[in-house]
């Protein structure tokens, strides 16, 4: 088994993002709820506390017992998880008079800290607490500190116990990856072999376990997640994968038949579904768009109730399910962070249903699925392409969605996607979208008095779509599609640019 980092989650927004800077080491990591550790496995080489919405002092706080860890393997707790251990050191943390929130510098680091090594002086963190470590308690030393925090980290030297009131992780902290390595590669030992070829190597082995001789019917959805799935299932069993993809009315123009096409050249046995109608229907009147997801999700699930009438044999159902659905639908496992948005692949299917389900990427981010997608062989074209949501247009209509806002989106779309890969822009966003608004305006065409409805543009940069930051676009391309947009989409007459980030946005608007 591969030597692993395990992240015990206090309930932080952002625990995702410190999995996957380990990650980003070749270094497994696993995120587990801190009401659910028990004990230390073999494999895991050190524990990392994360941060929480919740303050030591609280009755109901998350708390782990340091007893079942110290002196046994390396802890690094951060911001909550720093404020914790210095609480069960013996130490003081009391409410900070103001919010420490934003951007700091290091004013002081401590040269002979290993968990600091490379760091410079000045080096910008992020903060984001309302408490604050007054005391980190026995035995601890001070290794960082800032112009308003003086205990921004600190040793616990004798148990390789480490703290600090930053968070790493995110990306506004400039040398956060490099206190990471230092923890993970030089304090833990890490050997860094976690690599997508193992991946790869590991989880078909495991599916071919899982699966024995079993059939599986596979949903695709013409994205990257769905197809890496069905290529490693495929890999595993071969023509005992049924793949079955379906026309909900709610993709992109064309893409029903460039996808099947796709799909045919790897070789795998697809059965294309048109149930357009069915989706109209079960979306009809619905305007809340957790109600519209779940509509989407229950209706695929009697979509493939009715496909499996052509496949009897089947007894699993294979998903393309990634962490970031599993993060933003639950918490990590189960975990105590707060529910963002359902996804309709994530939750299991009803009770009626004798399929089990198979979910091969479940524990991977975006751009690890495309990693291991390149090294499987899986075109560019298919790995390249932007990630689309589950639910499909029927949550870039803000409203009620119908067939005919349907096709003004379609073709919005079409001229948006088009537009941005023939100015080779395409791969220079990370997702990109049209929003159809719930809002007309007045305008102008031809000398006469228009009152129609509103287009948003939305394209953003990022790596694995937990945080996101609007894409700077040239304003001469982005004239060129206002003006194609409503010249040729009937019903548009005002377009607009998202400029928004998330956080605090999200980067689908429902």
């Amino acid at each position: 088994m591969h030597e692993k980092i395990l992240i015990l989650d206090f309930g932080s927004q952002v625990t995702q993002l410190i999995a996957r800077r380990v990650r980003e080491m070749n270094v497994l990591s696993e995120i587990m709820p801190a009401t659910q550790f028990k004990q230390i496995d073999d494999n895991i080489k050190g524990i990392i506390f994360s941060g929480s919405p919740c303050s030591v002092h609280q009755s109901d706080a998350p708390f782990v017992d340091l007893a079942h860890i110290r002196g046994k393997i390396p802890v690094l707790g951060i911001c909550y998880g720093a404020q914790m251990i210095a609480h069960l050191n013996g130490g003081e943390v009391a409410r900070s008079t103001h919010r420490e929130y934003g951007r700091a510098n290091l004013s002081s680091i401590q040269s002979g800290s290993t968990l600091l090594r490379g760091m410079t002086m000045n080096s910008q963190v992020w903060m984001s607490h309302g408490d604050t470590i007054l005391n980190c308690g026995t035995n601890a030393e001070i290794i960082a500190s800032t112009a308003d925090v003086v205990n921004a980290a600190y040793e616990i030297k004798h148990d390789k116990i480490f703290g600090v009131q930053f968070h790493p992780e995110v990306y506004h902290t400039t040398e956060g990856f490099q206190l990471l390595k230092n923890f993970v590669i030089d304090i833990c030992a890490c050997h860094a072999d976690w690599t997508p070829g193992s991946f790869v190597e590991e989880t078909v082995e495991r599916l071919r376990k899982q699966l024995g001789n079993d059939e599986v019917i596979m949903a695709l959805s013409g994205g990257v997640d769905s197809t890496v799935a069905a290529a490693l299932i495929h890999r595993a069993i071969g023509d005992r994968l049924h793949c079955v993809f379906v026309d909900n009315g709610l993709l992109r123009k064309d893409e029903f038949e460039q996808v099947m096409s796709n799909y045919r050249n790897m070789d795998l046995d697809i059965t294309g579904v048109n149930a357009s109608e069915d989706f109209y229907q079960a979306l009809k009147g619905l305007t809340d768009p957790e109600l519209k997801r779940k509509a989407v999700g229950s209706t695929f699930i009697e979509v493939f109730e009715s496909a499996l009438k052509k496949f009897p044999s089947a007894r699993w159902l294979g998903q393309g399910t990634i962490y970031p659905d599993v993060i933003e639908s639950l918490s990590p496992n189960g975990g105590v962070s707060q529910t963002i948005k359902s996804h309709h692949n994530v939750g299991g299917l009803p009770e009626h249903m004798k399929l089990q389900v198979v979910e091969p990427l479940r524990m991977l981010f975006k751009d690890e699925v495309r990693r291991v997608g390149k090294s499987i062989g899986i075109s560019e074209g298919i790995l390249g392409r932007h990630p689309f949501p589950g639910p499909g247009l029927s949550i870039r209509i803000l409203g009620e969605v119908t067939p005919e806002w349907v096709q003004i989106l379609q073709e919005a779309d079409h001229i948006w996607i088009e537009g941005l890969k023939r100015h080779n822009l395409y791969h220079e966003v990370w997702q990109a979208g049209t929003i159809l608004l719930p809002v007309k305006s007045v305008g102008v065409m031809g000398d006469e008095r228009t009152y129609e409805r509103t287009i948003a543009l939305r394209a953003v940069s990022s790596t694995d779509g937990m945080t996101a930051d609007w894409s700077r676009l040239p304003m001469e391309f982005l004239a060129e599609i206002s003006s194609k947009i409503i010249n040729e989409v009937k019903g548009v007459n005002r377009v607009v640019y998202d400029i928004s980030s998330k956080p605090p946005a999200t980067i689908e608007w429902e």
